[in-house]
């Protein structure tokens, strides 16, 4: 593939304009002035400020190159069925985000890790513990029906007792649960 000059590229695009005045299309000037920085990987984003994004609704993300209204929703729809963001990364977690654009976010916002509401682990039922994005309605099953056999848990190391849960997840999910 041939890699092509700017003035080879001008000189394609003037050839494309003149042909359509040639064909009688009327050429119009821009009312608005054209400035196009000399260096875009320069380009700020100054005059805008980074609120935290426990702060953030789905309009104020749709601020973020790459995050349009869907993307926006599903994302503050996560956080809220979460319970609010731990770690940067868990961003990923959403579906349709892309690490380039979960890069993009903590331009435009600061990350705060605010658990906005736990699960109370002891109290609650399978069908609400399922409710959690971390959680699967099996997994939810197997809590209560443990808890209910062997009395209340008094904390995250108490999950790994559940031979079939891996530590990577009860890691995971502890930051949300409330003993």
């Amino acid at each position: 593939m041939k890699a092509y000059s700017d003035a080879e590229i001008e000189s394609e695009i003037q050839f494309l304009v003149d042909s359509l005045a040639d064909k009688g299309f009327v050429l119009l000037e821009s009312p608005y002035p054209i400035q196009i920085p000399n260096d875009t990987a320069s380009f700020s984003i100054s005059g805008i400020k980074r609120i935290p994004f426990s702060e953030a609704d789905s309009i104020t993300l749709q601020i973020v190159p790459g995050i349009g209204p869907s993307l926006a929703g599903r994302i503050i729809k996560f956080e809220q069925a979460l319970g609010g963001f731990f770690k940067p990364d868990q961003l990923l977690d959403v579906y349709g985000v892309k690490p380039e654009v979960a890069n993009r976010v903590w331009e435009y916002f600061e990350f705060d890790g605010k658990i906005k509401s736990k699960v109370p682990i002891n109290t609650i039922d399978v069908t609400e513990l399922a409710k959690h994005p971390y959680v699967s309605y099996g997994q939810a099953k197997v809590l209560v029906a443990f808890r209910n056999q062997h009395g209340a848990f008094l904390g995250p190391e108490d999950l790994l007792k559940i031979k079939i849960f891996e530590k990577e997840w009860v890691d995971k999910l502890s930051p949300y649960l409330a003993f």
